[in-house]
């Protein structure tokens, strides 16, 4: 199947096996997702975290007439004691690539996690991105915990044109790193007007 050829590619390209990786498969009412999304600390020569943290975050899309799309975002960034940081970014998608730099925000407690970023592109487009990538598993007992995602983006360019994406998820962790629940994966593309996309469903999510 060609979904699963796109989760064997993403990966592949998604990092080394050492990190944490999760990968989650959405099953959508419009089309079947795949996506590999994971960062970690640079170590340094005692093994310890330093302050550069690594970023890679690859998606795949296949809909019910076997169109294929797929877009990887890679970055580095430096941060601060405080969370605050700086990034560079660079994003590959069907119709090529983009560099980016800006600045980044990234806290991390047991049981909540909030990843942000502001990113200007530096090519001739100039268009600035916004990222947020919240996540939040309180603890329901000894073997369950909520798991639930809230991923917002927004892409704007000096014309005004926006592109908006909202991603959440809603479901139970369970032992060995299984998630699963409710998946809803909404867009937005236009200036005046906005033509807008869907796709609902169940998500499956292990983190290796």
């Amino acid at each position: 199947m060609r979904i699963a050829r796109i989760i064997v590619f993403l990966v592949l390209i998604g990092g080394p096996s050492q990190a944490q990786l999760p990968i989650e498969i959405l099953g959508g009412h419009q089309r079947t997702t795949a996506d590999v999304l994971w960062f970690r600390p640079f170590k340094d020569s005692l093994g310890n975290s330093s302050r550069f943290l690594f970023f890679n975050r690859s998606r795949a899309s296949v809909d019910y007439s076997n169109q294929t799309t797929f877009g990887t975002t890679l970055a580095v960034s430096y941060n601060l004691p405080s969370g605050w940081g700086v990034v560079l970014s660079g994003q590959f998608f069907n119709n090529g690539f983009s560099p980016k730099a800006g600045v980044q925000y990234f806290k991390r407690s047991r049981q909540l996690m909030v990843f942000s970023w502001v990113t200007a592109e530096l090519l001739q487009s100039k268009k600035l991105d916004w990222f947020l990538l919240s996540r939040w598993e309180p603890r329901l007992n000894r073997r369950l915990n909520l798991f639930s995602q809230l991923e917002l983006l927004s892409t704007t360019d000096w014309d005004g044109n926006l592109a908006l994406i909202q991603r959440l998820r809603a479901g139970l962790g369970f032992p060995l790193g299984w998630q699963t629940g409710l998946g809803m994966d909404f867009g937005q593309v236009g200036k005046s007007s906005f033509i807008t996309s869907s796709n609902i469903g169940i998500f499956i999510r292990k983190d290796f």
